[in-house]
């Protein structure tokens, strides 16, 4: 223990306020590990200081282990067909993300702990409030073509983001929190982050989390699949929409060359296709699966089922007007679902229920003293009489052909109409489904009632935002309620670990209450590999990191 007074003691010198009150929880007991780790990091703490309190503290370091790959060889991958354009600045869904991941490099890189670790940038640092973020660059990139990355790249491509003319789906977390013009240089390797409002999880916003936000040249024309330009450890070799693509290892990577000469994807439509790929030996590794249609691999000792926890989920919108007007209508609709019985059915107990707001149980400032939502047909038809909608009415529920999707469209047909409310189905495919994303233009975003898939994301900022608050650009639900947007801002501002969880409370209790959309249940992010594949790093939001692959 003298020594770990004498590290810290040392350390404080040059620590800010907010670092030494971080450590200061954590040697209290305020803070688990991985809480520390997890809000160290997002603050700038570097893994040294973070290293030596644990290991002062009597705890063995966090690190992930992978039995050693050989070099070379091809890695066949298996993904959902891109919807549209692999785009950076415009994707909207999961079929661009592995690509981007292999092409490109993000500031920071949100770990399968939700701990961010450094990427493109070294290290990054909050002013007193959290209103300005200040990021060092790590020296020597180099883009595909040669060049070198600078400063002037990483303003020009989070300011592309950031600028509403471009369309970037990234302004789903940018909005209220960055603007155009707010990203500035101060030096080659120095970037400042002026932010619209204090920020203390901003550094999620510029890592892996932000799936549009890889770091592109600053004179990028929006041409990305012609030559998928990135830093990172695969340059292209053959692209070709709704069929697949082939990345060769990059030699001039910043983290050394990669393990596999080649990674070459095959895009498909539908998971079966994926099993049966995997099982004949044709692929190596599949994106995603569910353990509905997939469980011949769960016991097949020629594959590997990789499994994280997340906050990954489905959310059931209800237009806060019509048919859906009555708060007391929505909170039915709620109480018909049987969360556990959808969990182990759909997603063979590999979940974790819903309770009707974005606090996932993974999220260190969840509030676990919410008492759970569960079925109660009877509680149910008493707000159905209150609401003066004992008699039920008809609605569609549109929703697209992914996954569990229709499945769970079925279940929800079949448990509304226990209150009298006859749904009819619209099953779409993913395109139609999304649209334009934008008001008037998306089945996703203009229907009465509809179920959307939301990956996972590092802190549940954006699941907060862009589909919730009045101004949110995901808004499907048309909820305005000016005391959320109150305390989701305050939330947001925090920086404090304890703060937070106050906060988070109060906004579950009211989401509880005013049940714009339904959060049935977080579910395992599921990939399969070939047993002979090692080294694969995913993260729950679909992305596949392939720099220490190889077979063994």
């Amino acid at each position: 223990m003298s020594k770990l007074i004498g590290f810290v003691n040392k350390w404080r010198q040059g620590a800010s306020e907010l670092e030494n009150g971080v450590v200061d929880q954590f040697l209290l007991g305020q803070l688990d590990r991985r809480a520390f780790f997890r809000h160290g990091s997002r603050i700038g703490l570097s893994a040294a200081v973070m290293a030596g309190v644990l290991q002062g503290a009597g705890f063995a370091p966090i690190g992930r282990a992978f039995a050693q790959g050989k070099s070379g060889g091809t890695i066949r991958v298996a993904q959902i067909t891109p919807s549209g354009a692999i785009e950076p600045v415009s994707v909207a869904d999961q079929g661009g993300l592995l690509p981007l991941a292999l092409a490109g490099d993000f500031l920071a890189l949100d770990g399968p702990d939700l701990v961010l670790r450094p990427m493109l940038a070294t290290s990054w640092k909050p002013n007193e409030d959290g209103s300005v973020w200040t990021f060092t660059l790590r020296p020597g990139v180099k883009f595909h073509d040669g060049r070198t990355m600078t400063a002037d790249d990483v303003v020009a491509s989070i300011d592309r983001l950031a600028d509403p003319a471009n369309g970037s789906n990234a302004l789903s977390a940018f909005k209220g929190v960055l603007s155009k013009g707010g990203t500035t240089k101060v030096d080659d390797l120095t970037v400042k982050f002026t932010l619209d409002a204090p920020n203390g999880n901003f550094p999620y916003y510029v890592s892996s989390d932000n799936y549009n936000a890889i770091i592109l040249p600053a004179d990028y024309k929006g041409d990305f699949e012609k030559n998928f330009n990135g830093t990172g450890p695969f340059k292209i070799e053959t692209y070709t929409p709704k069929v697949g693509a082939t990345f060769v290892r990059n030699p001039d990577y910043w983290a050394g060359p990669a393990l596999a000469d080649k990674v070459e994807i095959s895009f498909y439509a539908e998971q079966q296709p994926q099993v049966l790929a995997v099982l004949g030996g044709q692929i190596d590794l599949v994106q995603q699966i569910v353990a509905q249609g997939s469980q011949s691999l769960f016991d097949n000792p020629a594959v590997k089922i990789l499994r994280l926890k997340s906050n990954a989920h489905r959310q059931i919108h209800m237009k806060n007007k019509g048919a859906f007007a009555d708060k007391r209508v929505r909170q039915a609709v709620a109480l018909t679902l049987d969360r556990p019985a959808i969990i182990k059915g759909l997603f063979k107990g590999m979940a974790d229920p819903g309770n009707d707001s974005p606090f996932a149980p993974v999220f260190p400032s969840t509030d676990t003293s919410v008492p759970q939502r569960v079925k109660d047909i009877a509680k149910a038809k008493e707000l159905m009489a209150a609401a003066g909608a004992e008699k039920g009415f008809e609605v569609t529920l549109t929703t697209m052909q992914m996954q569990e999707l229709p499945t769970i469209a079925s279940l929800i047909r079949n448990s509304a109409g226990e209150i009298g409310i006859k749904v009819n189905l619209k099953i779409e495919d993913v395109g139609a489904y999304y649209g334009d994303a934008v008001p008037g233009k998306s089945d996703w975003l203009d229907s009465e009632f509809g179920i959307t898939d939301y990956g996972h994301r590092g802190t549940p900022n954006v699941f907060l935002a862009a589909p919730l608050l009045s101004t949110g650009t995901w808004n499907s639900a048309e909820f305005k309620n000016p005391e959320y947007d109150k305390l989701v801002a305050s939330y947001i501002a925090a920086l404090d670990p304890a703060a937070q969880k106050a906060q988070a409370g109060a906004i579950q209790r009211l989401l509880l209450d005013e049940t714009p959309v339904i959060f049935p249940y977080f579910y395992d992010y599921l990939t399969a590999t070939s047993s002979k594949l090692t080294g694969v790093e995913g993260t729950a939001m679909g992305q596949m990191f392939l720099h220490k692959a190889g077979f063994v």
